[in-house]
């Protein structure tokens, strides 16, 4: 087997292959069979057994010693033969490798070879090439010596007989242009003297010439009488009229005379047709308001029609801002008046004018003058002129377009009047006019944005106005009624609460469906058929600092000014702002930061295809500022429930006489309406905001029992032997457990759920309640009251909050300072308390 590998190696292996070589043909079979330089695979480990044949550590004796003892004669034929056969694959590849490069050099030397060849040939030719050329230049050069003589004198009779043919043309001049007058022939006429002008003025000082050129003068000026005759009468053809004009240039008329004259003509037909469309402007509006939108006819009067408290903006109410309404003027038609009358007039006169004065080609004198630089400075002017009293017909008639219902109409006309504009342009390059026209749509469609923000805010204000006085109707019914005392309070009915979900989701979803609408009626100003929705600037500002800012940015930001502005003041006319609508304010900021700012913007940015090539405002800056509306509204309305419940408790402290009061029996009708108003607003805020995470509840949360003295003070302290240091001593230890106890924020910020708002409220009445009770002096039964309503209260209270250590904490300081100021500090047994409380 030794042997036939040799052999085989021997005969695949070049002569004078050199171990570089070698090693690069090893290099491609190793990258081929995916070995590492070590000649193992990636994913094999390092084998360190010297009959591993595949292993960097192989060694043939050991390797055949191994087969010799392991293997039969028969295992070891076909191990030999398995063998010869991937040698022989190996010797294959190893073939095809050589070959193909071999093949490769070959192929490339070719074309070298071949290259040479070409180039070698290329140059041959031209080297023929270059002696042709010379032969025929020496020819040329020998043909033109040869007739040299011959050619100057025929060149010199050809000039005499020319100079006689000129001279008989200057004698017969005169008669000439008289018979040409007779006949009309004006331009016959002029093209011969103008033919024997330049001769004439030069031998004038001759008598003979000098008498063709006075007979020649006295005849042109009667030919440009009657060509200034007729170019003032006007009303021969557009033909006659620039052969006039031609004429009389050539005759040497002032062009600025007669551009003048041609342009002063066509300014009183173009005047009288603005005159007409000022006719249109000039007759009064009807009676009505001029206000964008008309609060006659707002979603107020519709729900007070027909209160429904569940669709407070209906959008496809008559009385929706958003409707059309009657226009005195139609101003597509005005705007067709003034395309088909003055543009195209306009357009009319400037091309008679270029064909007279600019385009037609200037020979002789005429091209010094350069009139068609004069002529169209003044074209220039003229058509300034009346275009800037067009603009302004244009624009009083836009600006009385204040309906914000339908806006195709306006767009119509704006893309019909930019689009008639477009001609100008094409007649006149270098005109203001297409562009001012450009810039009178933009002012439109910027102007358009405004109004449609302004009815957004007012109808948004008027949704406000609208569940305000949904809010207000089930109170007024309740108190008609005879209802129970806790509907006197703002927004604490059983009846109000239970529509705030029901109104919230209609307010949201009428505010959203008028921003569609205002976006796909804006959406017409970008549309695809629209000549001027290609122009850069609604392409790229319109949508971005147009749409998206000016317009749905600026109307998010109304909307979280205004429901600040509801926390900021005492509401409109001088009424508090109820706080269920706060609550349901503060939920509709929330959900915008959420998710209705995001959608509204990606919608925006989809319909509109906003690049923001300039800045723009954030989604994230829009969500905080929603959220921090939505955060002020909530604190907002803690504050004013905490406020509502502390005033009852302020008032049951401040009009008792706790001094003389007597032996409590019950506990006071006021704890019961505070527990109540605080039951009533858990559900109201339970409507909106989900349930939050309370602290795990003790077992016997209901059963806490109060001492006289806060914090770790026990009912002991107080024995019946009452000693005068004792107070001393007690203040002592209530200020050293204050010092570690943890510090309440009775106005921190709640979060957006419903324990987070229950807690605020009940840490706003409960330290109202202690500071009162700080201020009074209190009997031996005074003590013992406060002691009966604290028990009551903690028996309700602590399933609102977060955590009942709280409510703890603030009724064991009501109960402590009561005994402060007790005069007679004499607790009453928590099992009477207990059952005052189960009784009451």
């Amino acid at each position: 087997m030794d042997g036939d590998i040799c052999a085989t190696d021997t005969a695949t292996t070049p002569p004078d292959s050199d171990p570089a070589r070698k090693r690069r043909v090893h290099g491609m079979l190793k990258l081929y069979y995916g070995l590492n330089e070590e000649g193992k695979t990636v994913d094999q480990a390092e084998s360190m057994n010297p009959c591993d044949i595949n292993g960097t550590h192989f060694d043939p004796e050991v390797y055949l010693n191994k087969l010799r003892r392991e293997c039969s004669l028969g295992e070891l034929m076909d191990q030999e033969s398995c063998m010869v056969k991937q040698i022989r694959s190996l010797d294959s590849d190893m073939q095809t490798l050589v070959y193909e490069n071999y093949n490769k050099f070959i192929s490339a030397t070719d074309t070298i070879r071949k290259m040479k060849n070409d180039f070698k040939k290329m140059e041959d030719e031209m080297d023929c090439l270059s002696t042709n050329m010379a032969a025929i230049t020496e020819f040329s050069a020998h043909i033109s010596g040869t007739l040299q003589d011959q050619h100057a004198q025929i060149t010199k009779l050809s000039g005499v007989h020319t100079l006689l043919r000129k001279l008989q043309f200057l004698f017969e001049l005169p008669a000439r242009l008289n018979k040409c007058l007779e006949l009309q022939a004006y331009s016959q006429a002029v093209s011969s003297h103008r033919r024997a002008r330049c001769v004439l003025q030069q031998y004038s000082h001759m008598p003979s010439f000098r008498g063709i050129q006075d007979d020649c003068h006295a005849i042109m000026d009667k030919l440009a009488q009657e060509l200034r005759q007729k170019f003032r009468d006007g009303g021969s053809s557009a033909e006659d009229l620039s052969e006039c004009v031609e004429l009389l240039l050539q005759l040497d008329e002032p062009a600025e005379e007669l551009c003048d004259k041609f342009l002063s003509h066509a300014q009183s037909r173009l005047e009288a047709n603005l005159r007409g469309l000022e006719a249109e402007l000039r007759p009064p509006l009807s009676s009505g308001p001029t206000s964008v939108i008309d609060p006659s006819i707002g979603p107020a009067r519709r729900l007070s029609a027909a209160p429904t408290a569940g669709s407070p903006a209906d959008p496809t109410s008559p009385g929706n801002p958003f409707l059309s309404s009657s226009s005195r003027t139609d101003i597509l038609e005005f705007i067709d008046r003034g395309c088909n009358e003055f543009v195209s007039s306009l357009c009319l006169v400037i091309a008679s004018y270029q064909e007279l004065f600019v385009n037609r080609p200037q020979e002789g004198n005429l091209a010094s003058k350069d009139i068609p630089h004069m002529a169209i400075g003044k074209l220039h002017a003229f058509v300034d002129a009346l275009a800037t009293c067009y603009f302004s017909l244009v624009e009083r008639r836009i600006q009385e377009e204040k309906s914000v219902g339908d806006n195709s109409l306006l767009v119509r006309a704006l893309d019909r009047f930019h689009r008639r504009l477009q001609a100008v342009a094409k007649l006149l390059p270098g005109s203001a006019v297409p562009s001012q026209g450009t810039e009178i749509v933009v002012r439109a469609a910027r102007e358009r944005i405004k109004q449609y923000l302004a009815a957004l805010q007012s109808f948004y204000l008027d949704s406000l106005r609208d569940v305000r006085q949904a809010l207000a109707a089930p109170r007024l019914g309740g108190s008609s009624a005879g209802g129970g005392s806790h509907l006197a309070g703002p927004a604490t009915g059983k009846d109000a609460p239970a529509s705030l979900p029901e109104l919230l989701s209609s307010l949201s979803a009428s505010i959203l469906n008028q921003i569609k609408s205002v976006l796909a009626s804006v959406h017409l100003f970008t549309a695809k058929d629209i000549t001027f929705s290609n122009k850069p600037y609604f392409k790229g500002e319109f949508c971005s600092q147009g749409v998206r800012e000016s317009l749905v940015v600026n109307f998010i930001k109304f909307v979280c000014q205004s429901s600040r502005q509801f926390c900021e003041s005492a509401g409109d006319r001088g009424g508090s702002t109820p706080p269920a609508l706060l609550l349901l304010l503060s939920r509709l900021c929330l959900d915008y930061e959420t998710s209705t700012i995001t959608y509204i913007l990606t919608l925006t940015d989809e319909q509109f295809l906003v690049q923001h090539h300039s800045p723009v405002t954030a989604v994230a800056a829009l969500c905080g500022e929603a959220r921090g509306a939505a955060q002020k509204l909530l604190n907002h309305y803690v504050k004013v429930q905490g406020l509502i419940i502390s005033q009852m408790l302020r008032k049951s402290v401040e009009t008792r006489d706790w001094v003389n009061t007597i032996e409590p029996r019950n506990v006071r009708a006021v704890m019961k309406r505070v527990v109540e108003d605080t039951t009533s607003i858990d559900v109201q805020v339970g409507l909106l905001y989900e349930e939050g995470v309370r602290k795990a509840h003790s077992s016997d949360s209901s059963k806490r029992t109060f001492s006289v003295y806060s914090g770790s003070r026990q009912q002991t302290r107080y024995a019946p032997s009452y000693a005068p240091s004792a107070p001393m001593d007690t203040n002592l230890l209530s200020n050293i457990h204050k010092l570690f106890s943890e510090r309440i924020d009775i106005f921190s910020p709640v979060e957006f759920n419903k324990v987070s708002v229950l807690t605020g409220i009940i840490k706003i009445s409960l330290k109202t309640f202690l500071e009162c009770v700080r201020l009074r002096t209190f009997g031996r039964y005074g003590l013992q009251q406060i002691q009966v309503d604290c028990n009551y209260l903690q028996m309700y209270l602590w399933r609102f909050v977060s955590d009942e250590n709280l409510v703890h904490f603030l009724l064991d300081e009501i109960v402590g300072s009561t005994a402060h100021r007790c005069l007679d500090p004499a607790p009453m047994e928590q099992s009477v308390i207990e059952v005052i409380c189960e009784r009451g």
